[in-house]
């Protein structure tokens, strides 16, 4: 790499940074003072980078120094985005992919979120490979974002979706970065991210101890490792690993083939909680920092440490990483604990990414959507007075007139508000029966002008005697609301009703639907029997 001629990374922050804090300009804020002013970016890639490194106030052993690099301030709020860069200006640079050309990596989702972004922003469609297991919120991220995601068999682990990966890129012909064994990976690092730690303790005057950091692919342990070796020598570095599955432990090696792919996946390796570490075999990323003498000692944690260490990192400090920051501090601690490090030792530990990748998995289990007991106290203690209500217009013959022509010229008419979710709910179940409706958001723009869309709201009030909305009308014969249908269905009379009305097709199948219409209700309702399946 050192021979290959590509530019050195450097972000525009990083040349801010030492100025503004010896500028001597008055800042509004003591707590609000940002080393780096805000910038213009011609792209959001180069604001990849350049992330904050902060000390601990509340969780740092009495007399240990420990600060927490926060890779979640990525524009896609992982340590991942820097990949994604490195390994896609890299094969740019050396002609090894081709403009329009499809991408495809396997991911446990940052990498792929990562990866969604530089493509989105550069005009490469993008495949990710992901076993099902992983957290749905990061496939949801990637497809936000232009990507397509190719779910695997969570029983074939990371192995099989890196067999995936690579059956794919022949088949297609489509690019295939190898993050785990791509050198540009642990690059990428060696211009951003070590740099970025060492000038951090420099500025501060801190002499680092110890550097903390979990592996996934191995491009932070090997770039930010051979920074360190170089310009802090001192620094001890330690990775961390689950302590069910580890794999640099156990002393057993991966074999590699020539071109660094692995045979076979490592017989230590179990299931384990920290998303984005340790896959079923030893990177050969992972595999050259331990053989390059940059891991001075390997440390393990449980995801239950793991998880109650992010949950405490957020309530104590304010600080919002998933498991994997959490399973890195967790180590640290006990590291520290356990080998009694001094008064005076400083130690700087990777938060890999942000809570938000884990809403749907363990970490959030005990976090409830409902209020807790304390919280309907709190609510109790005041009346929770309604706000007024819009007052409607007299009811006029232009408005009465055009509710009754419109439900007297179509077999189902949903009066709906455009962005009602209980609205979209009845249009949903619908929908879903294949029973064809008119729909009439009387708040749209058609009906704002002379305040017609209220004129009508006055005259369906003066019908049905009912002011919210959904209302639904069946045969010109006002029905009920949202509810009111799912409910219907339920008891068996929803269907009837519209076969009378002449709908449900020649066999009154109704698309077949025989599903459970409460899906279709918003799931913030607490009354939504399916709010927590």
């Amino acid at each position: 790499l050192a021979s290959c001629r590509f530019p050195t990374f450097q972000h525009p922050k990083h040349k801010m940074a030492g100025s503004q804090r010896s500028s001597g300009r008055p800042v509004w804020s003591d707590t609000l003072s940002n080393p780096a002013p805000a910038l213009v970016h011609q792209s959001v890639l180069s604001t990849v980078g350049a992330t904050p490194v902060v000390k601990l106030q509340k969780m740092a052993p009495k007399g240990i120094d420990v600060y927490v690099k926060m890779e979640s301030m990525n524009p896609m709020s992982s340590v991942k985005d820097r990949l994604a860069v490195g390994v896609i200006e890299w094969a740019e640079k050396h002609g090894q992919i081709k403009p329009g050309q499809t991408v495809v990596e396997a991911s446990s989702g940052n990498t792929g979120i990562g990866l969604a972004m530089v493509c989105a922003a550069k005009g490469y469609p993008l495949v990710c490979v992901m076993a099902e297991s992983f957290s749905i919120e990061r496939r949801k991220l990637m497809r936000f974002l232009g990507a397509k995601v190719v779910l695997t068999n969570p029983a074939h682990k990371g192995s099989g979706m890196v067999i995936k990966a690579e059956e794919l890129a022949e088949k297609h012909g489509w690019f295939l970065p190898r993050q785990f064994e791509n050198e540009a990976n642990a690059w990428i690092h060696t211009q951003t991210t070590g740099p970025e730690i060492v000038e951090a303790m420099k500025s501060e005057g801190v002499r680092l101890d110890y550097f903390f950091t979990g592996y996934g692919t191995g491009g932070t342990l090997k770039g930010v490792g051979t920074v360190l070796r170089g310009e802090s020598p001192n620094t001890k570095i330690i990775a961390c690993e689950p302590d069910n599955a580890p794999l640099l432990y156990s002393k057993h090696p991966t074999q590699y083939t020539a071109e660094g792919r692995f045979q076979e996946p490592h017989p230590v390796w179990r299931p384990h909680l920290l998303q984005g570490w340790t896959t079923d075999f030893i990177p050969k990323l992972v595999d050259d920092a331990v053989d390059g003498g940059l891991v001075d000692a390997v440390t393990h944690v449980g995801g239950e440490a793991a998880m109650e260490t992010s949950r405490r990192l957020a309530r104590e400090e304010g600080i919002f990483t998933g498991t994997s920051g959490g399973g890195v501090l967790a180590a640290a601690l006990k590291y520290a604990e356990k080998e009694g490090l001094a008064k005076g030792t400083s130690m700087l530990i990777m938060l890999a990414d942000t809570g938000e990748r884990y809403l749907s998995t363990p970490l959030f289990s005990d976090i409830g959507a409902d209020m807790t007991e304390e919280e309907k106290e709190i609510a109790a203690s005041t009346p929770s007075a309604a706000p007024p209500s819009i007052s409607l217009p007299s009811v006029i013959p232009e408005a009465v007139e055009f509710v009754k022509a419109t439900n007297e010229a179509n077999k189902v008419v949903v009066w709906s508000l455009e962005y009602c979710e209980f609205c979209w709910t009845l249009c949903k179940l619908l929908n879903a029966m294949a029973v064809p409706y008119t729909l009439v958001n009387i708040d749209s723009f058609e009906h704002a002008k002379d305040n017609m869309g209220n004129k009508y709201r006055a005259a369906l009030a003066a019908e049905t005697e009912i002011n919210t909305f959904p209302q639904f009308f069946v045969g010109g014969k006002f029905v009920g609301g949202a509810v009111d249908a799912c409910l219907m269905f339920k008891k068996g009379e929803l269907k009837p009703l519209l076969t009378a009305a002449g709908l449900g097709g020649e066999d009154a199948s109704f698309g077949g639907y025989e599903g459970d219409p409460f899906e279709f209700l918003p799931l913030w309702m607490s009354q939504n029997p399916l709010r927590s399946k």
